[in-house]
C-alpha cells in the first residue's frame, strides 16, 4: 500500500489514548470463556478458541497500529462482542478493519458488531457470492439454533472486496491480506506480517482435526499450501488448533496429499466409498490430529466424490 493509501488510513483513525500492554509473549489472559490469548509480537496478538467441552467458535487475531486496530476473522457474534470487550480492556485505540479469512459463519457471523463500531470489513473478492448465498443461509440457520446469541442481529456483508493482495500499512505495522488459490473455500484468504513472519491462516491451515472440506478443491488446497511455504515463516496462527511455526504447512498438505492417494487407490481396486470410510489408515495423521483419519468422515466422502470417475 502507498503513502496516499496511508495517508488516508491515518485520517479515517481517530487520535486515541493509547494502554500499554507488555509484549512479554504468551500474556496468559483470559476471556470469560477461558479462552487463551498471546502477544507474538508487539501489538500483535492471538486469541486461542475453546474447543471442548463445547466449540465456541474459531481463533481470532488483532493487529494494534498506530492509530487503530485491525481484527482477523469476526467469529460468531457472542465470541465478537467478548473480542471486542477484551481489545476494549487493553487499548482505546478504534477497530477500523476486520478480515473475514473467509464466509463462514464461526468467522464471519459476528461481522455486525464491528460494523456498529464503524469499522469495514474486508474479504477476498472470490467470497462475495459465498457470503450472499450460503454464508447468509448460515446466518439465518443460527437465529434459530442460537437465538440468544443472534438475536435480531442482521447479516453484515464485507464491503471491501480485494483480488490478489490487499496491504494495510502506516509504518508502525504491515499486513498483507493474499489470495493463494481455491482452499477450504473458493474465497480463502491469509494475513501474512512480513516484518514478524507471522501467518493468520484461518482454516487454509488448521492444527489438528478441525478441517471441513465441504466447499473445498482438495489439489487446488494443495497447490496453494505450497505457494505458501515459498514465505519466510517463523509462526503460524491457525484458525482452528495451537499455533505452530512452518512446519504445520507441511501437515496440512500431507494430510490431503495422502487422502487423495489412499482414496485414489482403493476407487481404482474397485473399493466402495462404505469400504472405503471402513479400512481408510493413514498412520501420520493420528500422530498429527490425535485421531484416526477414518474419523474425517467427511473429508473421505469429499475426497472420494473428486476422484470417483464421473459416469
Amino acid at each position: 500500500m502507498g503513502s496516499s493509501i496511508r495517508s488516508a488510513l491515518s485520517v479515517m483513525a481517530a487520535a486515541c489514548c493509547i494502554v500499554g500492554i507488555a509484549a512479554s509473549g504468551a500474556l496468559g489472559w483470559l476471556a470469560p470463556n477461558e479462552t487463551k490469548v498471546s502477544e507474538l509480537a508487539p501489538g500483535v496478538f492471538f486469541r486461542k478458541a475453546q474447543t471442548e467441552p463445547v466449540f465456541i467458535g474459531c481463533n481470532q487475531g488483532w493487529i494494534e497500529f498506530r492509530d487503530f486496530v485491525l481484527v482477523i476473522d469476526a467469529n460468531f457474534p457472542g465470541q465478537a462482542a467478548e473480542v471486542i470487550k477484551l481489545i476494549g480492556q487493553h487499548t482505546k485505540k478504534p477497530i477500523r478493519f476486520v478480515f473475514d479469512t473467509h464466509h463462514h459463519g464461526d468467522h464471519a457471523d459476528g461481522n455486525v458488531h464491528y460494523a456498529k463500531q464503524g469499522a469495514t470489513v474486508i474479504a477476498n473478492e472470490r467470497s462475495r457470492p459465498l457470503f450472499e448465498t450460503t454464508g447468509l443461509k448460515g446466518f439465518e440457520g443460527g437465529k434459530k439454533t442460537k437465538a440468544a446469541e443472534y438475536a435480531d442481529l442482521p447479516y453484515e456483508m464485507p464491503t471491501l472486496y480485494f483480488d490478489r493482495k490487499f496491504v494495510i500499512d502506516d509504518g508502525t505495522q504491515r499486513v498483507e491480506l493474499l489470495f493463494f488459490g481455491h482452499g477450504h473455500t473458493a474465497g480463502d484468504a491469509v494475513a501474512w506480517m512480513p516484518k514478524h513472519g507471522i501467518l493468520f491462516t484461518g482454516d487454509a491451515c488448521v492444527n489438528g482435526a478441525f478441517n471441513y472440506t465441504g466447499e473445498s478443491d482438495t489439489a487446488s488446497w494443495i497447490t496453494a499450501l505450497t505457494a505458501m511455504t515459498e514465505l519466510p515463516i517463523k509462526q503460524i496462527a491457525p484458525g482452528h488448533g495451537e499455533l505452530s511455526d512452518k512446519t504445520l504447512l507441511e501437515k496440512q498438505r500431507r494430510y490431503f496429499q495422502e487422502l487423495r492417494m489412499a482414496v485414489g487407490k482403493a476407487i481404482e481396486a474397485g473399493k466402495s466409498l462404505d469400504q472405503i470410510k471402513a479400512e481408510l489408515d493413514i498412520p501420520f495423521y493420528k500422530e498429527w490430529a490425535g485421531v484416526e483419519a477414518k474419523t474425517r468422515v467427511e473429508n473421505i466422502e469429499h475426497v472420494y466424490r473428486e476422484l470417483k470417475p464421473k459416469a
